[in-house]
């Protein structure tokens, strides 16, 4: 039996859920394994640029709210390039509060970390043409490449 304890349980028990990222959906914000986040229950209703910890089926998701539906919201990691629909409420486990980033404490009420939250959404489509753009050219250059060598 697995004897570690589920987020749940540990916010519920202690108020708070402390622990290191892992995975690179969050990049540039949270690098894997190397910053610490504190999430705590949520109160209410959550807002735009909120980032909810949710689970995904045996998998928990730390993603930002990129828009508040009236019964849901949309979800995306700010290193993602698809949009999650039908998070409700009852999905969400608890709300970032704060992190640790290379040693250095942020709140999410911190002046930088606001701005990077409104900026990380508002370039949304323009990031993602960046990378369409990128993967094209990349594919382009790699036929080019493989032509030449083959000749």
């Amino acid at each position: 039996m697995n004897s570690r304890k589920k987020i749940e349980t540990v916010i519920a028990e202690e108020g708070k859920f402390v622990s290191t990222t892992s995975g690179v959906s969050m990049k540039p914000l949270f690098a894997d394994r190397r910053d610490t986040i504190i999430v705590l229950p949520p109160c209410g209703r959550l807002k735009k640029y909120d980032v909810p910890l949710y689970r995904r089926g045996e998998e928990y998701v730390l993603h930002r709210i990129v828009k508040v539906l009236p019964d849901s919201y949309v979800i995306c990691g700010d290193n993602c390039e698809n949009l999650e629909y039908g998070i409700t409420d009852s999905d969400i486990i608890g709300v970032l509060s704060a992190f640790y980033r290379k040693d250095k404490y942020y709140t999410v009420k911190h002046p930088l970390y606001r701005l990077y939250s409104v900026l990380i959404v508002k370039t949304f489509r323009v990031r993602m043409l960046y990378r369409s753009c990128r993967r094209k050219l990349a594919k382009t250059v790699r036929k080019f490449i493989k032509k030449k060598k083959a000749r």
